[in-house]
């Protein structure tokens, strides 16, 4: 039985200053948390689950602290709207430091804000073999829960550097790409060995700023009438034409 004040720290962990203070964030449900049990158990605290997932992932969980939790229980705790068998304490990833930009196609999000989609696009990226994210300081934390949970494990396999977008791009000495509404065909494009390609933000796109740094436009061709494309879904086909 969990106590009151077990309860309160981990509904905390649905906030941002709670997680920076004390270095773990949650991930929630059967499919994420075995996942992540599996690719990076040293970095799983703790884990509270319902009797029967608990038992049916004994081996998975040796030598992890486990609390067993009444379903009534894992509601008061979960961020979730329909909470599911299990959840997840973790610590943080360290700090990116490093980005192996030879060779490589990056992505750099341009004050990305919406959770689902930085979620979604690191899930994409993990796709399509990108190993690297560039986010610009007023992104989306990596570790709010709807993120966590929208990557769907692959929060664990594709790192995320948070930075002045703007300084960093221009120490980088590489073809930048700006995702646009005009710009080069990507279907016509040969594909790049390597580069960064910037997606911007939701409703205002890639800042001037980041614009000036630039070195070619790129553009998903439109038949319809749709005014813009969701940046995950940008992303998504972006990719697909040039790494595959």
């Amino acid at each position: 039985m969990l106590v009151k004040s077990q309860v309160k720290y981990i509904q905390s962990l649905g906030q941002k200053k709670p997680r920076d203070e004390s270095g773990v964030f949650i991930a929630e449900g059967p499919k994420i948390v075995s996942e992540l049990l599996q690719e990076i158990p040293g970095q799983v605290q703790q884990v509270l689950g319902l009797e029967e997932w608990l038992t049916d992932h004994s081996k998975l969980l040796n030598g992890i602290e486990t609390i067993e939790v009444s379903p009534a229980e894992l509601d008061k705790i979960s961020q979730l709207q329909t909470p599911n068998q299990v959840l997840a304490v973790l610590r943080k990833f360290e700090q990116v430091t490093e980005i192996k930009l030879k060779g490589n196609l990056i992505l750099a999000l341009d004050t990305l804000q919406d959770p689902g989609n930085l979620g979604t696009i690191i899930r994409i990226a993990d796709w399509f073999g990108i190993e690297y994210i560039i986010c610009d300081q007023d992104s989306a934390d990596l570790y709010n829960p709807k993120v966590v949970q929208a990557t769907m494990g692959s929060i664990c396999r594709v790192k995320l550097l948070y930075t002045d977008l703007a300084g960093w791009l221009a120490e980088q000495k590489t073809t930048i790409y700006a995702a646009s509404l005009e710009g080069e065909d990507i279907t016509t494009m040969q594909k790049p060995a390597e580069g960064i390609i910037i997606i911007g933000n939701e409703s205002k796109g890639i800042s001037p700023g980041i614009l000036k740094l630039v070195t070619k436009k790129i553009t998903i061709p439109q038949k319809g009438k749709a005014e813009s494309l969701n940046a995950a879904v940008a992303t998504g086909i972006i990719l697909s034409h040039l790494t595959t």
